[in-house]
C-alpha cells in the first residue's frame, strides 16, 4: 500500500494492555533503533505480571490522552532548539511529573536528547548532548541515511497519523532487510498500531 510518497510495509496492532511495555521499550532505546512487531509481542505482559497491570497501562493512556501538546510539536519544539537539527528518536514518557517528550535530535556530530513538557511545551531539564562519533558504527551509518533522506521523521509520523486516524505516541527508526525505516507508534482508540513506513530514498547530491 502506498501512503503519500512513503510505502507502507506493515501495520501491527497491539491492545492496550501492552501500553506501558512498549513505552518502557522506547524509552530505552537508541536514536537508530525502534520496536518491531515481534518483539512487541515478547514484551506482552502476564496475567501474573503486577508491573504491568491494567491499572498502569490506564494512567499512561489517560496522560497521552491528556497531554496538550503532539507528538509532531514537541518534535518541531525541540528542533526549534538548535538551528538545522533534525528528530531521529521520540517518545512519550507518562511516568514522569509532569509527562513529557523524549527527543533525540540529530545536528551535524552532535546528538541532543530534551525532555519536552507535554502540557506545556517548555524544556524540562535541561539538555544533553553527546558527540555523533561516541555511537556505534550502526547507528552512526542510520543517522546519515537519516540526514540524507529526502523526508523526515516528522512526515512519517504525519502518514501515520492519517492513515490510522490516531495519535503519535513514539516515532523512530529501524533497519530491516539492509534498508532504514520510520517505525511510528499510533493510539487508535483504544489500540495501539505500529505502522512501518519506507521512506522513498535519499536526497540527490
Amino acid at each position: 500500500m502506498t501512503t503519500g510518497r512513503f510505502h507502507a510495509l506493515r501495520h501491527w496492532a497491539f491492545g492496550t494492555r501492552l501500553l506501558a511495555a512498549v513505552l518502557l521499550a522506547l524509552s530505552l532505546a537508541s536514536p537508530a533503533h525502534a520496536i518491531t512487531g515481534s518483539e512487541a509481542a515478547a514484551l506482552t505482559p502476564q496475567d501474573s505480571d503486577n508491573g504491568l497491570d491494567v491499572h498502569t497501562v490506564r494512567r499512561e493512556l489517560d496522560s497521552f490522552q491528556a497531554a496538550q501538546i503532539s507528538l509532531r510539536k514537541a518534535m518541531a519544539i525541540a528542533e526549534a532548539l538548535h538551528s538545522g537539527s533534525i528528530t531521529a528518536d521520540i517518545s512519550f514518557d507518562g511516568a514522569t511529573e509532569p509527562a513529557v517528550y523524549r527527543v533525540k535530535t540529530m545536528q551535524r556530530d552532535r546528538i541532543w536528547q530534551h525532555a519536552i513538557d507535554a502540557a506545556t511545551g517548555h524544556v524540562v531539564g535541561g539538555e544533553a548532548a553527546s558527540p555523533l562519533a561516541s555511537l556505534g558504527a550502526e547507528d552512526r551509518d542510520n543517522l546519515v541515511v537519516l540526514r540524507a533522506l529526502r523526508h523526515r521523521l516528522a512526515d512519517a509520523v504525519r502518514v501515520a497519523e492519517h492513515t490510522t486516524s490516531g495519535k503519535a505516541i513514539s516515532g523512530g527508526m529501524m533497519r530491516e532487510r539492509g534498508k532504514l525505516n520510520f517505525v511510528i507508534v499510533v493510539l487508535t482508540g483504544s489500540d495501539l498500531k505500529e505502522v512501518i513506513l519506507e521512506p522513498p530514498g535519499v536526497r540527490r547530491r
